[in-house]
């Protein structure tokens, strides 16, 4: 399912009858799945079609931040495993340790979603961004594969140590 199609807009729209209520912290068994973007399970109120199609509310606490595999369940006990979608990315790539803590600086002081990896760097695709961390002597492509950067040092990844 196109990732794209699966969102509504507040208004306007019916109330869903089935509403997620709850991340499980158990390993259940799913029998549905819903499969998103990244910067779709960011939110915590939002309509959303599971892959099958039917329509749920998403009722989360505010900051909650959903990553692959997770477990949520449903008002009526529907047990529903998150996917995360494949997006456009932008990989980093290099052999140089201290080339690639030096773009994961330069990104994170832009503060720019990162996925890291033994040798690579992951982040939304933006040409601007491209173009900085080729020029700091990293190897870059875009490609379609699913996000899952690095929650944060914080804990959940879900609030920042200071004000903005």
């Amino acid at each position: 399912m196109d990732s794209t199609d699966n969102t509504e807009s507040t208004e306007d729209i019916e109330p869903v009858e089935m509403q997620i209520v709850e991340r499980l912290s158990e390993d259940l068994p799913a029998r549905a799945t819903m499969t998103i973007p990244f910067e779709l399970r960011r939110k915590s109120r939002l309509r959303i079609r599971l892959d099958s199609g039917e329509d749920v509310g998403l009722f989360l606490p505010r900051g909650t931040v959903l990553r692959h595999g997770d477990r949520l369940r449903t008002t009526e006990g529907l047990v529903v495993e998150v996917h995360a979608a494949p997006e456009t990315v932008s990989i980093a790539r290099t052999d140089d340790s201290l080339l690639l803590a030096r773009a994961a600086y330069h990104l994170g002081n832009r503060h720019i979603a990162l996925q890291l990896g033994s040798g690579w760097l992951r982040y939304p695709h933006d040409h601007v961004l491209d173009r900085m961390v080729e020029k700091l002597g990293l190897r870059v492509a875009s490609e379609q594969a699913p996000f899952e950067p690095e929650t944060g040092a914080y804990g959940d990844g879900d609030h920042h140590g200071h004000a903005h």
